[in-house]
């Protein structure tokens, strides 16, 4: 197995792990909790998910896939509801679903290639890079509200615990 490939696999896998995680939290989530801020420059569970599907179609659906979206990224942060959690699960999960099959389809030739996203000159090595990290911080921060909000323990880690199954993997 190439070395592309193990990144391009590993990215795809990621992203799908870190949304499960996510609906796991919006499922665990009122509606109030979801979009409950605690001041005006915290963002809600709400934002960041919009947030996160946003950055996703931006790098890898338009840049990436050359599939033309306009995106309103004000429009992310500054929503105050109007989405509940099987819909923002819903838009989230067909937003990465759409970015799967770009990265699936990379080649050496794309992911070299230098692209204009935001105000950045990246490759497309960095692009699928940038959103995975991008999706690695906002889902832990996700994770960390919700545990907040709900005061129980999400689980994902539980097979790390002395006596459990060591064969599950995370």
């Amino acid at each position: 197995m190439s070395v592309e490939t193990l990144f391009l696999e590993y990215s795809v896998d990621q992203l799908r792990q870190f949304t499960d995680r996510i609906e796991v939290c919006l499922a665990k989530l009122t509606e109030e909790q979801i979009w409950a801020r605690g001041g005006e420059h915290e963002n809600a569970v709400g934002n960041l998910v919009l947030h996160l599907a946003g950055n996703v179609r931006q790098w890898i659906v338009t840049a990436l896939g050359e599939n033309p979206v306009v995106r309103d990224r004000d429009a992310e942060f500054n929503a105050r509801g109007g989405f509940t959690a099987p819909e923002l699960t819903a838009k989230l999960r067909d937003t990465v679903e759409q970015a799967v099959h770009v990265i699936a389809g990379l080649d050496e030739a794309r992911l070299t290639k230098m692209y204009e996203i935001q105000i950045y000159r990246v490759s497309g090595v960095e692009a699928v890079y940038h959103v995975v990290e991008h999706f690695a911080q906002h889902t832990g921060q996700i994770m960390f509200i919700t545990k907040m909000l709900t005061g129980g323990d999400l689980g994902f880690f539980r097979h790390l615990s002395a006596g459990a199954d060591s064969k599950q993997v995370p």
